[in-house]
């Protein structure tokens, strides 16, 4: 299955947390992290008094796993738009990033693997939240 990992996914990844890593381990075929995620991980590791350390560790993670990341280009700006309109006329309400995310899911057909539940509500993409009632 081809994954893409929201921004608290990775954080859980690495953190350790069995239900994450296990479920990547068994269905992540191929990783894909948004550029939107990079840019949430490095405001959060700007903020933190772990900086380099979580760099490096990210890093890392994109190297070893292979992980893909999805540049936010013409493709992925179109399907903002689609989804976008589309929550818009269900007066459906989700945090602006969240649909850059799905966007770049979109353009890209993978998976979103995420926490956050207001993802259901995206009809453009197939997402896997963890914790609790998927």
């Amino acid at each position: 299955m081809k994954l893409a990992l929201d921004t608290n996914i990775y954080t859980d990844y690495a953190e350790g947390i069995p239900e994450t890593v296990d479920f990547m381990a068994e269905h992540g075929e191929q990783l894909y992290l948004p550029s939107v995620v990079l840019g949430e991980l490095n405001f959060g590791f700007m903020k933190g008094t772990r900086r380099q350390f979580n760099e490096r560790k990210l890093q890392q993670f994109i190297t070893r796993l292979k992980v893909d990341i999805i540049a936010v280009d013409a493709g992925v700006a179109r399907r903002y738009g689609i989804i976008y309109l589309s929550l818009q006329k269900r007066g459906a309400k989700i945090p602006i990033n969240d649909v850059w995310i799905a966007a770049g899911c979109m353009e890209v057909g993978a998976t979103l693997l995420t926490r956050d539940r207001h993802f259901r509500g995206v009809e453009q993409i197939e997402a896997v939240i963890l914790g609790g009632d998927s």
